[in-house]
């Protein structure tokens, strides 16, 4: 299907990778550095379902090259067969490629590795780390786990993202990203230890960049001594 994937889309392929085809139907500039892109899924949502936080990779030209990067689904609609979803623009063929599409264009796309577990007893709050990367994640687990509170450290972007966090039970707590992350480590480490003895239930939840991910859920799991059950930890992109 498509350009010549090379050993990632072979290794997706042995993983039994389902292959689709999207077709953009409209964008909207959320922000200067913010772009939402619409979506028709290509038969995506009738074959794989939907769940909670589920993202899929798409698979961009870069030089010549496949590049292929990690997005979450925005309001998907399996009866329609559409989504949206958010790209955080920067420097790269993916950001490139969001900025110039308009309707019609098709982009395609690998299924697989996607999943969500409720956490089990439900949170009796939701402690969040991430950034615009990650928002649309942000957004979708909070909405999954209901009527939970949450406090969510957010790296970098403004007050102006599509942030659906409710004031009633969500606390947003904006940290500017600063020495490769260490700001926002050094923050959520003073924060958190003093939140968790206030929850009986927590669930951490956290996605950020690789390195900044990996320094927070060791420190959450063998520091601060939850359980793995009750932390959930994938790094989101790559800092150069």
């Amino acid at each position: 299907m498509g350009q010549g994937r090379g050993w990632e889309g072979a290794v997706l392929k042995l993983l039994r990778a389902k292959d689709f085809v999207f077709t953009v139907t409209g964008s909207e500039d959320v922000t200067p550095d913010y772009r939402r892109l619409s979506f028709t899924d290509g038969g995506l949502l009738a074959a794989a379902g939907v769940h909670p936080t589920m993202w899929v990779r798409l698979w961009f030209d870069n030089a010549g090259k496949p590049h292929q990067r990690a997005y979450t689904l925005v309001d998907p609609d399996p009866e329609a067969g559409t989504f949206s979803l958010e790209f955080a623009l920067h420097e790269g063929c993916a950001s490139d490629w969001a900025r110039a599409a308009k309707p019609g264009d098709t982009v395609e796309a690998t299924v697989q590795g996607t999943g969500f577990e409720h956490p089990s007893p439900a949170p009796s709050h939701v402690f969040a780390v991430g950034d615009p990367a990650s928002l649309p994640a942000i957004n979708s687990l909070l909405d999954a786990l209901g009527s939970a509170p949450a406090t969510v450290w957010f790296e970098g972007g403004g007050e102006d993202l599509p942030f659906r966090t409710d004031p009633d039970r969500h606390e947003l707590r904006h940290v500017p990203r600063q020495d490769s992350g260490a700001q926002l480590v050094d923050r959520v480490k003073t924060d958190l230890p003093g939140l968790l003895q206030d929850a009986s239930d927590p669930y951490v939840w956290i996605a950020c960049d690789t390195a900044t991910t990996r320094t927070l859920a060791a420190y959450v799991r063998k520091e601060l001594g939850l359980p793995k059950q009750r932390v959930h930890a994938l790094g989101y992109w790559r800092a150069s």
